[in-house]
């Protein structure tokens, strides 16, 4: 059974920073893709962004040039640097991770941890 575990979060002021840091209970290697999403009170989940094995990242417009999503397989761990944050980022933000066996995908999130920017 896979965990992800999140950290990092917590209250910045605008213009601030946190990392987020997401702990695999084992080897990343096997995972397709791995993601940071978020979610704010009231509203869907969202695609923050995404890296594959290969370090091929995407991002949704609203972060590109703020923040930058890495992984560190020796450490199984997945990071999210945010650097800038708005109010708008306030969100609870989510691990994920796809793996794949043949046509079957199997997909894992993390519990969540909290990000809230405010003065």
């Amino acid at each position: 059974q896979v965990q992800l575990v999140e950290s990092g979060g917590g209250l910045v002021q605008p213009g601030g920073s946190l990392r987020l840091s997401c702990a695999a209970s084992g080897s990343i290697l096997s995972f397709s893709t791995m993601g940071w999403y978020r979610q704010a009170p009231g509203k869907q989940r969202d695609l923050v962004a995404t890296i594959t094995g290969a370090g091929v990242t995407n991002y949704v417009d609203s972060v590109k040039g703020r923040f930058t999503i890495s992984r560190d397989n020796a450490k199984n761990t997945l990071y999210l640097q945010m650097n800038s944050l708005k109010p708008e980022d306030t969100a609870v933000y989510y691990c994920n991770a796809k793996r794949s066996y043949g046509v079957t995908t199997y997909i894992y999130w993390g519990q969540g941890t909290q990000v809230t920017v405010s003065s």
